[in-house]
């Protein structure tokens, strides 16, 4: 289903799912942590723009979109272990410098996982156009043959907003904040994920070449202002996390 359109500029999300919260492990909270303040504020390297996108990221914002971005890979593997598939690859938590990217982000059995991460009240799963072709192929990894097709895809909605809980805390456009500062605020909360929805390269493919598309400077439900052209899909659309199951246990 599309988003509805109106004063050409506007969309709104007409099929929600809603977010049924599950305790996030304090371990995933802190390995997440670790990483993403490494990557941001120690060695690592991370892009502070969106493709496609105008919008300069601060330190805090990159801190904030890869710590919830590690959080849900660690969630899906942590799910993952637990319904008996203890082949799947863990996460990768090595820091890399710039132009160095994950090809994926988990595999079981040859099978690519893509996982995208949002805040619990998100309902889209966002692709930004410049980084996808009509088959569905990731543009940047398209060099790579082993690595450019992603099987499935999985939305994780992460509860709180992070990026409002550093908003509020006065980090969030920071260039440099302490280890333990920043940490301390992390760990005072309790988090929760739930899966916002699960799909294959055959439905990528299909909501680019149907035109499923948000633009640039669009206002979704006339407020959020989106900063690159995106493919999206509805939650409501999306499969339940037992679609995954059901297709990883046939392998």
């Amino acid at each position: 289903m599309k988003l509805e359109v109106k004063n050409t500029i506007e969309y709104i999300i007409n099929n929600k799912r809603a977010f049924i919260q599950n305790d996030v492990e304090k371990h995933i909270v802190l390995q997440s942590f670790d990483f993403a303040f490494e990557m941001i504020f120690g060695s690592g390297h991370h892009r502070n723009h969106r493709s496609g996108g105008l919008h300069n990221r601060p330190k805090g914002e990159l801190f904030a979109n890869t710590f919830q971005g590690k959080m849900a890979e660690f969630v899906v593997y942590n799910y993952l272990t637990k319904n008996d598939f203890p082949d799947i690859e863990k996460p990768d938590t090595s820091v890399s410098g710039k132009g160095i990217w994950d090809a994926y982000d988990l595999m079981y059995k040859n099978k690519k996982i893509n996982i995208k991460s949002a805040t619990f009240f998100s309902n889209l799963l966002l692709l930004e156009c410049k980084d996808w072709n009509k088959n569905g192929e990731y543009i940047p990894n398209i060099k790579n043959t082993s690595s450019k097709d992603y099987d499935y895809f999985i939305l994780v909605r992460i509860k709180p907003d992070i990026k409002k809980l550093l908003q509020i805390e006065k980090l969030f456009s920071v260039d440099f904040v302490e280890k333990t500062k920043l940490q301390e605020v992390i760990l005072n909360e309790k988090w929760f994920y739930d899966f916002g929805g699960i799909c294959s390269k055959k439905t990528i493919k299909h909501i680019i070449n149907e035109h499923y598309f948000l633009p640039q400077n669009a206002l979704l439900n006339g407020k959020i202002k989106i900063d690159a052209d995106n493919y999206y899909i509805q939650c409501g659309d999306l499969k339940d996390i037992n679609f995954l199951l059901k297709h990883l246990k046939e392998l």
